[in-house]
């Protein structure tokens, strides 16, 4: 089956949603599908089987910056690709983005599977809640990843969601060397922005009587301030953005990899990133988080934004090596359960009803431009 999966996200910056996209069409090609990835990059192809549609702008949202691309060329671009593919199903990744996603919905009559990632509040459905939930419509199989983000969906749009997890690669996180150690060590990553929480990290480290080597990976707007405010603090290692190799090699090296969002995340991709490569996961008790680990059983949960609490956490983890093997074997598992290859299988499943459904479907519903075909 021939395929367009659409980001709306450039490709060229590290993000969850870019993660997904691109792990599910490799995933998909093993598993005999004609996968084509169209989206914003602000670089070359990040890897063969990407159509890229030009450069993205940075766009406030969620807490976050998201690297959206909701010009007129791009549009021209999404539409050409969109003729030249002959595709036999869209898959659409956050349907209701400005760019390549929403321009492929309004343009084209083809099966359309919609995966909603986003979780919390949106100023878009907010202020064209009445236009957007008519153009949902268009949407034959919708597709929510947590209950957070049915939730947020179904709020702003309606309609009916069916429940698919997103998927980790498992082979690439058990497969790496793990990067040498010196002591305890515990990893963060992800981007330096308020709702990551790594100031609460931070600020736990100095709580600690006995503190461990603390590797950050990643930078963002709070990265220059929390450098200068915690320059005192030994043993802390600022990695900047690193590569998807060095990613895995060092949550296998950590003896923790640690999580403390504030909220904000519709589902613990990382956290299942850091069980499949074996190490066991201290994260902040947010709904998103809760959707993929049981406190006690295949991780740790901590009270969000408390300090002393995660410093209480961290310093039980690190000095029990028989609570590390219990949550290691548990996540391991827990991981494997939520594999990119069993989540390719149920989207061919999804791929096949909707092209069911398109051959039922009486013809001549209105398009926003004309038809693909």
């Amino acid at each position: 089956m021939r395929v367009a999966q659409v980001c709306p996200y450039s490709l060229s910056i590290p993000g969850g949603v870019q993660g997904q996209v691109l792990g599910l069409a490799r995933a998909q090609r093993r598993h005999g599908h004609d996968v084509t990835v169209l989206a914003p990059s602000d670089g070359p192809p990040p890897e063969s089987g990407v159509r890229t549609l030009g450069r993205s702008v940075p766009l406030a949202a969620n807490g976050s910056v998201a690297p959206i691309a909701p010009d007129v060329a791009c549009a021209r671009r999404t539409i050409a690709a969109l003729r030249d593919g002959d595709y036999d199903v869209l898959h659409l990744h956050e349907p209701m983005v400005p760019g390549p996603t929403l321009t492929a919905l309004l343009y084209s009559d083809l099966p359309v599977v919609g995966t909603f990632h986003r979780s919390g509040a949106s100023a878009a459905y907010a202020g064209f809640g009445p236009l957007l939930v008519r153009w949902a419509r268009r949407i034959d199989i919708r597709v929510a990843v947590s209950a957070d983000a049915r939730h947020t969906a179904e709020s702003a749009l309606g309609g009916d969601y069916e429940m698919l997890f997103n998927g980790v690669d498992v082979e690439a996180f058990t497969g790496p060397v793990p990067t040498p150690t010196s002591g305890p060590t515990v990893l963060f990553i992800g981007r330096h922005e308020e709702r990551k929480g790594l100031v609460v990290l931070l600020e736990a480290l100095t709580l600690m009587a006995d503190p461990p080597e603390l590797w950050v990976a990643g930078d963002g707007p709070q990265t220059d301030e929390l450098k200068a405010r915690y320059r005192a603090v030994t043993g802390i290692r600022w990695l900047g953005r690193i590569s998807d190799t060095e990613r895995a090699s060092r949550m296998k090296g950590a003896d923790l990899c640690c999580f403390p969002s504030l909220g904000g995340e519709s589902f613990g991709l990382v956290l299942l990133e850091a069980m499949a490569a074996g190490t066991p996961v201290v994260a902040g008790d947010i709904d998103g988080y809760r959707s993929v680990v049981t406190d006690g059983a295949d991780g740790l949960l901590v009270p969000p934004a408390d300090p002393a609490a995660l410093a209480a956490t961290l310093t039980q983890a690190l000095s029990d090596p028989e609570l590390r093997a219990r949550l290691r074997a548990a996540g391991s598992e827990r991981a494997a359960a939520y594999s990119m290859n069993r989540l390719a299988e149920a989207y061919g499943d999804l791929y096949s009803r909707v092209t069911e459904m398109k051959k039922s479907r009486p013809e001549g519903r209105p398009f926003f431009f004309h038809s693909a075909r």
